[in-house]
């Protein structure tokens, strides 16, 4: 039963699922669009958005919490770039655009993006 799960799988394991939206959060991060699979960017958002919110509150818990996270750059750019950017906003920094299947597999394909 899956009561309680709304998390996808995607056919790895806990420590691969970990890495693969670890790396899609550093590269949205990092060039603030990006193209994936449709529940990919789905499941992308929810842990963007929390970074983001706790990247507004710049305090030295905060500071380091965001370099556990991701690397440097990343987590500079989070504190000093993108959450003054959402400072009067209360949340939905993301936006995920649909577009036509992957020609090789079907796969829906969407694009996600920080909004400016």
């Amino acid at each position: 039963m899956r009561h309680l799960s709304k998390q996808k799988k995607f056919g790895r394991t806990m420590n691969q699922r970990n890495a693969l939206l670890n790396g899609l959060v550093r590269s949205l991060i990092e060039r603030e669009r990006i193209v994936t699979t449709e529940v990919k960017a789905k499941s992308l958002r929810p842990r963007v958005e929390k970074i983001i919110t706790k990247g507004k509150v710049k305090n030295l818990s905060t500071v380091r919490y965001l370099h556990s996270l991701l690397n440097p750059k990343n987590a500079k750019k989070v504190y000093d770039v993108l959450s003054p950017r959402y400072q009067s906003r209360p949340g939905g920094y993301t936006k995920i655009m649909k577009m036509p299947p992957r020609k090789s597999d079907g796969a829906s394909m969407a694009i996600i993006e920080l909004i400016k």
